[in-house]
């Protein structure tokens, strides 16, 4: 358990809690600890480093994170999804880059499907969907 909270970055958020691993988390709990959103988020990559599944499915896992801590995230995910599968949903490129195959939804279909570099070299959404969002950082 310790682990896995330093892994995901929970460790830094239970160290401040009242009773830290012992502590209750959620508001609908009598003197339960409300966590903010991407203290949440930590609390559940936490959980999904401690499970022991043949399929990880992890929805938009860092979008309340800041960049460094989305950064350090990922260096330990490739632990995470050793010898599994993991469906990673998300709209940040950054993070989908580094899949093994990008599927493209489109209209709720799939319109693309390959590889970062075989999906740039096809120069159709998913191209210019990363070219807009790498442009804000230059």
């Amino acid at each position: 358990m310790v682990k896995a909270a330093y892994k995901s970055g929970a460790d830094a958020v239970i160290e401040t809690l009242p009773k830290r691993y012992d502590t209750l988390l959620g508001h609908w709990f009598e003197n339960g600890n409300q966590l903010s959103g991407g203290q949440w988020q930590k609390i559940a990559l936490a959980r999904a480093f401690m499970c022991d599944s043949d399929l990880i499915v992890l929805d938009k896992p860092t979008s309340s994170l800041d960049p460094e801590r989305e950064y350090e995230v990922f260096q330990h995910f490739h632990l995470l999804t050793q010898g599994k599968m993991a469906l990673l949903i998300s709209h940040r490129f950054s993070t989908v880059r580094m899949a093994d195959r990008i599927a493209v939804l489109d209209q709720g279909r799939l319109s693309e499907l390959g590889t970062h570099e075989e999906l740039l070299a096809l120069n159709a959404t998913y191209a210019r969907l990363f070219k807009r969002q790498a442009a804000a950082y230059h």
